[in-house]
């Protein structure tokens, strides 16, 4: 009897769970994939930090009140000669490149008509390539920096050439902007430990120094197609662009090293100590900028842009009367500054414009700098003749521009 009743018992919970098990359908869940998030830490760590952040008070500087002053409000009211537009050049110090191929973009039209956007990072490229070489051949005495001359370019394009920025951009897919610190940092980081062994071994620092421009900055071209043809980057400079790099030269105006002769700019800028810069007079200098700009020709200027009187939400670049009178402004008062290094040269802009107002010049420039593209104007300065009388120290420009004063230079 006993058994029986177990019987019906065990009968009774099968026929229980039969019933359950066809009265719910078996169901499949799905997965995905989100970023997991914890608010309530967040809101814990940020109260942390602000517990735990110092109170610092912010830097301020000391500049120019521009509010009773009358400066150009747009780049329109300026005559110009054809450039490109302005373009950033990111975090790097390759300002030297960004106006030095703007320069070469607008001699391109001027001379031929023809309007072309070129590679900067190409230049670039190489111009690593060959500080490191100096760098080994001068057994680590010669200047590494991410900074050089507008000639500089010049020499990139005798030794290897130039390319569109079709065929070469220097920029990873999905880059926005040119970084280089990191770059910048491992090849001078690698070169230091060069120097601290000893090993001058040219061709494997090349290689090295090579490896780390290709991870960055992508392998440059050798050859391209370009509009239906094929060149190699000598071919494009010789037979596109029909530019003679030879037709460049230098013009700057120091009282030291006395006028009239070819001289080396002492900067660190120009790293390989080029002698060619064609010194002369300051009224000779100025004479030079303002009749080239109003003659069809457009320079780079190179020369300190760290000043009171220059405002990147107004695009403006002046001498405040606080600094120095307009009157006052002389070979002296210029050579002063560079003597004492408060005048450096720490910028390369391209100078494609100008106005005349008052019985003063205005000069427009392009600038590839992050503070010109904070005012109304983008990626634009209005220059006042004073400022670049006092603080520009060099232009790079055709000879025949200036032919009258390379006739008097020994």
């Amino acid at each position: 009897m006993k058994f029986f009743k177990n019987s019906i018992i065990v009968l009774l919970m099968l026929l229980v769970i039969s019933i359950y098990s066809n009265g719910q359908s078996e169901t499949k869940n799905k997965g995905k994939f989100i970023e997991k998030k914890n608010e309530f830490w967040e809101e814990i760590k940020t109260g942390i930090d602000e517990f735990n952040k110092k109170d610092t008070k912010k830097k301020i500087s000391y500049v120019m009140d521009f509010e009773d002053v009358n400066i150009p409000k747009s780049d329109k009211d300026f005559s110009q000669q054809w450039h490109n537009p302005p373009i950033s050049q990111g975090s790097t110090g390759t300002c030297w490149c960004f106006c030095s191929t703007s320069f070469f973009e607008t001699e391109a039209y001027r001379i031929n008509k023809t309007k072309i956007k070129l590679s900067e990072m190409f230049t670039v490229y190489w111009q690593y390539v060959e500080k490191a070489r100096r760098f080994v051949r001068e057994r680590g005495e010669s200047e590494f920096g991410e900074g050089a001359q507008a000639n500089a370019t010049k020499e990139m394009y005798k030794q290897y050439g130039c390319v569109p920025a079709s065929a070469y951009s220097g920029m990873k897919p999905g880059q926005k902007f040119h970084d280089h610190s990191k770059m910048f940092g491992e090849m001078r980081s690698y070169l230091n430990k060069i120097k601290e062994s000893n090993f001058w071994v040219e061709e494997e620092v090349l290689s090295n120094i090579k490896s780390i421009l290709d991870y960055y900055l992508l392998v440059p071209p050798s050859k391209f197609e370009f509009e239906g043809k094929t060149y190699t980057p000598k071919e494009f400079l010789a037979n596109y662009l029909k530019l003679n790099p030879d037709d460049y030269v230098d013009v700057m105006s120091l009282l030291e090293p006395g006028y009239w002769k070819k001289i080396v700019y002492d900067v660190p800028d120009n790293w390989w100590k080029d002698g060619s810069y064609n010194n002369v007079p300051l009224d000779d200098y100025m004479s030079v900028i303002k009749k080239a700009i109003k003659n069809g020709y457009t320079m780079d200027l190179g020369g300190d842009v760290s000043e009171a009187g220059i405002e990147s939400h107004l695009n403006v670049a002046m001498v405040p009367s606080f600094d120095i009178p307009s009157t006052y402004i002389d070979e002296y008062a210029r050579q002063f500054r560079f003597s004492n290094n408060t005048t450096t040269d720490d910028h390369g802009i391209h100078l494609v414009g100008y106005k005349e107002e008052g019985g003063k010049t205005w000069f427009l420039i392009k600038d590839s700098g992050s503070g010109a593209r904070n005012g109304k104007a983008v990626g634009y300065y209005f220059f006042h003749e004073d400022y670049i009388k006092l603080k520009i120290m060099s232009i790079f420009i055709h000879k025949s521009a200036v032919e009258d004063i390379l006739k008097k230079v020994n």
